[in-house]
């Protein structure tokens, strides 16, 4: 049995509190990583929260993880102790179905098993990556390339990921006009990676407070929401519209902004529904759609992409003992643009 230091909530409230961890002994396709950082996603609030179901507590969150294998299973081929490597929302699923073999391990049929909050293959509570240590079956770890350091890797596995998707799967690239609601931990990140795709980029957020931060992350154009000026100027002028905010917004107001066929894709997840007027999707052949993360190899193509652009996230560091503010901050929407946690921390009082 494996002991790691951990920081976890035991109450929708908070605070969090040192604790120790178990982790499973390594099993033949097994590593042990030793967690350098972990990055701080408004997932882990609703999720710790109640947001979005009830939780069993004591919960470690945390499914941005940056760390190096310190041991591995006795079959294990993908990875050596030493390597720079990282976990993001999930650690396993069935490896059977359509979606699994098609490399969408996300959209696994029998239900992926997620880094934190979830039930495992092994009857356990998975704990997340607020914590020294975790154990991982290879097939669920990926690479950080060497020239992105460890500290700005880790929210790459969710945030980078979490908008590098659907930016594939729509096809951003030149000639594409593509607008990202929100200039937050996703929205940057989602600016960097389409202007990066030599997208046209355009911000829309509530303010014009972050517009000199988008048009230096690379956005072409910002625009203020609270403007009404804003729907009538912009109206039928976008391919796609991503959504990284987690609030609830007028959907139909922003699906006026698409051209025919243009499609409006959620990656931020609100507590409340979304509700839509189906003419604003009937009168121009326009989409609404989600998108969650990607699989394994995609998001190992992710960080490939970003080693090669030099692309990654901004990023304030804390210590394990700043979370409960650092949440706090997030939910206030003041962090520019991601909070990471110095795991060597963790064990401090």
């Amino acid at each position: 049995m494996i002991i790691a230091d951990a920081r976890a909530v035991y109450s929708p409230e908070g605070p969090f509190k040192l604790t120790m961890i178990e982790r499973r002994d390594l099993e033949p396709h097994d590593v042990l990583i030793e967690i350098k950082y972990a990055g701080v996603c408004h997932s882990d609030i609703h999720t710790a929260r109640g947001d979005w179901g009830s939780v069993n507590y004591p919960l470690v969150p945390g499914h941005e993880i940056a760390g190096i294998v310190i041991r591995v299973g006795s079959e294990v081929t993908k990875f050596a102790v030493g390597d720079r490597v990282g976990v993001g929302c999930m650690v396993d699923s069935c490896g059977e179905c359509a979606n699994c073999h098609k490399g969408e391990e996300q959209y696994c049929l029998n239900g992926m098993t997620g880094t934190y909050a979830a039930i495992d293959r092994y009857g356990q509570y998975t704990q997340g990556g607020y914590s020294t240590h975790i154990v991982v079956t290879e097939d669920f770890v990926v690479r950080i390339p060497d020239s992105i350091e460890l500290d700005v890797a880790a929210p790459l596995l969710c945030a980078g990921i979490t908008t590098y998707s659907p930016l594939r799967h729509w096809e951003a690239a030149p000639g594409k006009r593509i607008a990202v609601v929100g200039l937050g931990g996703l929205g940057h990140m989602a600016v960097k990676l389409a202007h990066a795709m030599g997208a046209e980029v355009t911000v829309l957020s509530q303010t014009l407070k972050k517009k000199e931060d988008g048009l230096q992350l690379g956005a072409d154009h910002y625009y203020a929401t609270s403007d009404p000026e804003t729907f009538k100027q912009l109206a039928g002028s976008f391919d796609l519209i991503v959504n990284t905010v987690s609030a609830k917004i007028d959907i139909s107001a922003y699906l006026s902004l698409l051209a025919t066929d243009g499609t409006l894709v959620n990656v931020g997840a609100p507590a409340e529904p979304l509700s839509v007027n189906v003419f604003s999707l009937i009168m121009d052949r326009r989409s609404f759609a989600g998108s969650m993360i990607g699989g394994i190899r995609e998001t190992q193509e992710m960080l490939d992409f970003c080693a090669e652009h030099s692309i990654t996230p901004e990023i304030e560091v804390i210590n394990a003992n700043q979370i409960d503010e650092a949440w706090e901050r997030v939910l206030a929407s003041d962090v520019r643009y991601r909070f990471v946690i110095d795991i060597s921390t963790m064990g401090n009082a």
